[in-house]
């Protein structure tokens, strides 16, 4: 069951004059949406007089959609109707998903403490040293750690995550995303953020106690087990044009569970900003319109505080300018 948005204020629901959305009535087909601040919605299948129109489509022609999307959310007499009345999906589907790993100093230390092998005696203040010498090498050496997620695993962003009876430490990310407008295959770090046709959120669920494969260390990371379940990728509310965003690199990252603050960074503290995330992944990929490029989740996940996700849990998720998500957790019911 998905959970209605707030009726927050209009201009708590994103920065600038619209975004980008996919809605649907009750019982009625998915379309693309543009909604506006004052939360209201135009079908854009109706306005651009395309059938089957999809999000994807807009951003498959994103240089000549954006100045009509523009246009659209200025004119007066436009038929609108109220967004409450309508529900909220992942706003793009995808062709594929790169998701990014320890890109943030004051996460990736963390992590470093939390994960000390049973063998390791080591103060912790030495632990988060050797961390931290760790980081600074990544840097300067610009070498992210990028590696493919399933577009299968992305959810609405008010529905409901079902924590699979498998998942023994179920974790929250919220992560800054990427949403690519144009093909881009090998380009340049100056280049990059020119790829981008808009930011959204996405909360990239991990479950911790299937991370590394114990029946083979030497394989290292199992990212198919952790991170891909059905649903384990709450995606949105919108995409919100780069153009209305300023600076992606200095945004406020902030993720509540049952209300209590778990996640509050900057942007400022990713290791590689989004223009760099960008240019990487496509040194080995070409990225297409309407895929998400994931940036890494900041400090202060389930493992650092020694809560991990539960039945009935409610996560709520905002990012400066993007909107919010809400979603509940459910158990999966017993086979």
């Amino acid at each position: 069951m998905f959970v209605k948005p707030d009726s927050e204020s209009a201009s708590a629901l994103f920065a600038g004059p619209f975004a980008l959305g996919t809605l649907s009535a009750p019982d009625g087909p998915a379309f693309p949406a543009l909604v506006t601040p004052d939360a209201q919605v135009l079908d854009l299948e109706v306005a651009f007089e395309e059938e089957r129109l999809t999000v994807r489509n807009l951003l498959d022609r994103w240089e000549t959609a954006l100045p009509r999307l523009r246009t659209l959310a200025g004119e007066s007499g436009l038929e609108r109707q109220p967004l409450a009345d309508f529900r909220v999906h992942a706003p793009v589907e995808p062709r594929q998903v790169f998701q990014s790993g320890a890109n943030y100093r004051q996460h990736v230390i963390d992590l470093h403490v939390a994960h000390r092998a049973p063998d390791d005696d080591r103060s912790e203040a030495e632990r988060r040293a050797e961390a931290a010498e760790i980081m600074d090498r990544r840097a300067a050496e610009d070498l992210p750690y990028v590696f493919i997620g399933l577009p299968s695993a992305i959810t609405g962003p008010y529905d409901d995550v079902v924590l699979p009876a498998r998942a023994g430490k179920p974790d929250w990310e919220l992560e800054l995303t990427a949403v690519i407008g144009r093909p881009a295959h090998q380009v340049s770090v100056e280049e990059a953020l020119r790829y981008v046709a808009g930011y959204t959120i996405a909360n990239d669920l991990t479950d911790r106690a299937t991370v590394f494969r114990r029946d083979m260390p030497q394989i290292g990371t199992d990212w198919l087990r952790s991170k891909n379940a059905p649903g384990f990728t709450p995606l949105g509310p919108w995409i919100v044009p780069a153009e209305s965003i300023g600076d992606p690199d200095d945004l406020r990252l902030t993720l509540k569970l049952n209300g209590e603050t778990m996640q509050d960074e900057s942007t400022k503290d990713m290791i590689f900003n989004v223009a760099r995330m960008v240019a990487y992944a496509s040194q080995s990929a070409r990225l297409l319109p309407g895929d998400l490029v994931l940036t890494g989740s900041p400090a202060g996940n389930g493992m650092h505080w020694g809560r991990l996700l539960r039945d009935g849990d409610v996560m709520d998720g905002s990012i400066t300018g993007l909107g919010a998500q809400r979603t509940r957790c459910v158990a999966e019911a017993a086979s």
